[in-house]
């Protein structure tokens, strides 16, 4: 039996995958069963890679991380109802990051919306402004829509969530609607030869900042700033403050303990007179208090993934490009450089394994093109101090900056790289997202550690004004929560290796490992 959803289910995958469209994330369902078996036909034929999830979220964040690491607009198949919400987080995190996704969400027919029919809410808007553009698709006919009108959907989809458009990249949204019968064999969608899609970048006004030198100047790298600002601070003699997901944590003119010296060395902090921003900086509230202090001259590079960035409202200008028109004081990066010296080296060494040891020892475990995801909460602060200054490809979700979604981002990660991926994270982190540990047993095999920082909860709330007032009883129960979870039993219901962790030597035998390994340090 011919079938109009097969039709358009088959044109529309078979364009996306001959547009660069590698990754496929699918959840069953009923609905969504001619996208399905479109991209079925397609992974079989060897033009696009398929994963399937049993949950919605988890899929969200695995396609997050994909395409955070490949950069191409990666595709999720779901279908209608509670299906589509459940991709919200993920969606959030995407927007506010710049992460190109395109949402394929079946749904009901025009007539069946808004009259009870099962599984069917309204699905168009659901995501409200966290989506560039939303296409809702009536269902199709033998007629309609004709391929040429799929093209266009498919052209304005990925120019969209690549931020050709002239905006920030992001997820769009395409609402199927779907009448019976809901699948068919015919058409093949890997048999369509369809032409690839060109996407033109939209113009941009190129603007420079031309500076003057003299002003004791730093440069803050937030999260996705990249090695721009490590080149600008190198080019002109300016401390480097740089968080560690930003991409620009390397060089000679990295301040590591950027917090101390801003905390304890009043001299070089009160006389800061410029703040050059890269990204989006989100950690610490040092940084902070600089964009919000009278007499700063605030300067922001665009980013074209983090969007717009004015804490404090105080920024004087939004730029491509910056250079000086005199000498920078040669006397400013050296000051800099000693007092992050002496700060770090005052700094008490325990003969424990803490945060600190944790977070070298797998900085220092990561080399050349691995992958390393710090997860949200207390780990990516101590990180932001103790992380030595290397080039490793550091991803996090600093978009929203939450702690959901942190074990499918690196399985994301891991997918779209093929390479070996650390996630370091804490433990109500790791249990938040357990059920991403099911991983489709037919997909690749994975070379993933997720190294577990095990405190006993939520102790990064230990530095809030709440703890001051109340007792540890209500204190343990509001904030820290801590868990009774059995993470070595967990771990092997999902099939991963567990390896308990409580000294440095343990430690560092356990980031030898290879295969699906979940390393769970006591802290």
């Amino acid at each position: 039996m011919f079938s109009p959803a097969q039709r358009v289910a088959a044109e529309l995958l078979a364009l996306l995958t001959a547009s660069g469209v590698e990754h496929i994330f699918l959840a069953p369902g009923a609905r969504s069963q001619a996208l399905a078996v479109a991209a079925l036909q397609l992974a079989d034929a060897k033009r696009a890679q398929l994963h399937v999830r049993l949950d919605e979220r988890s899929l969200g964040f695995n396609a997050l991380g994909a395409a955070l690491a490949s950069g191409q607009p990666t595709a999720l198949i779901v279908t209608s109802g509670t299906a589509v919400a459940n991709l919200h987080p993920a969606v959030l995190e995407a927007s506010h990051s710049g992460v190109p996704m395109i949402l394929l969400t079946a749904d009901r027919p025009h007539e069946l919306r808004g009259v009870g029919a099962n599984q069917t809410t309204n699905q168009v808007g659901i995501f409200g402004d966290a989506v560039r553009t939303c296409f809702d698709l009536e269902a199709p006919t033998a007629e309609s829509p004709t391929v040429d009108e799929v093209r266009y959907v498919v052209a304005s989809a990925i120019a969209s969530a690549l931020g050709e458009t002239g905006g920030q990249p992001g997820p769009v949204q395409i609402n199927l609607a779907f009448r019976e019968p809901l699948s068919g064999s015919e058409p093949n969608a890997a048999s369509l030869n369809l032409e690839p899609i060109q996407v033109e970048p939209a113009p941009t006004e190129f603007e420079f900042a031309l500076l003057d030198g003299i002003v004791p100047t730093v440069v803050v790298a937030g999260a996705e700033a990249g090695p721009e600002a490590t080149e600008l601070a190198e080019a002109f003699g300016w401390p480097l403050l740089a968080e560690p997901s930003s991409g620009a944590r390397f060089g000679e003119n990295a301040i590591l303990g950027y917090r101390l010296v801003i905390s304890e060395r009043r001299d070089l902090a009160d006389n800061i007179g410029r703040v050059i921003v890269f990204g989006k900086p989100t950690l610490s509230r040092q940084i902070t208090g600089l964009l919000y202090r009278d007499g700063v001259e605030v300067i922001v590079v665009r980013s074209k993934t983090m969007g717009h960035f004015n804490v404090g409202g105080r920024a004087s200008a939004f730029v491509d490009e910056v250079t000086v028109s005199s000498e920078p004081e040669g006397n400013w990066l050296e000051s800099w450089r000693i007092a992050d010296q002496q700060l770090r080296l005052a700094a008490p060494v325990s003969g424990e394994l803490t945060r600190r040891e944790l977070v070298e020892q797998v900085w220092a475990a990561t080399a050349g093109a691995e992958n390393l995801l710090l997860g949200a909460s207390r780990i990516i602060r101590e990180a932001e101090t103790w992380a030595p200054a290397k080039p490793v490809n550091v991803f996090s979700n600093r978009g929203l900056a939450g702690i959901d979604g942190t074990i499918a981002t690196a399985t994301g990660i891991a997918i779209a790289t093929g390479l070996q991926t650390r996630a370091l994270m804490g433990d109500l982190t790791f249990l938040h997202d357990a059920s991403s540990l099911s991983i489709d047993p037919q997909g690749p095999e994975l070379d993933i550690q997720l190294i577990v920082g095990n405190d006993g909860g939520g102790t990064i709330f230990e530095s809030l004004e709440m703890r001051q007032s109340l007792q540890d009883k209500e204190f343990d129960r509001l904030f820290r929560t801590p868990q009774n979870v059995n993470i070595a039993t967990l771990s092997a219901a999902y099939g991963w290796l567990h390896v308990p962790v409580s000294n440095e030597t343990q430690l560092s035998n356990a980031l030898k490992l290879k295969g699906r390994v979940v390393i769970e340090v006591a802290l």
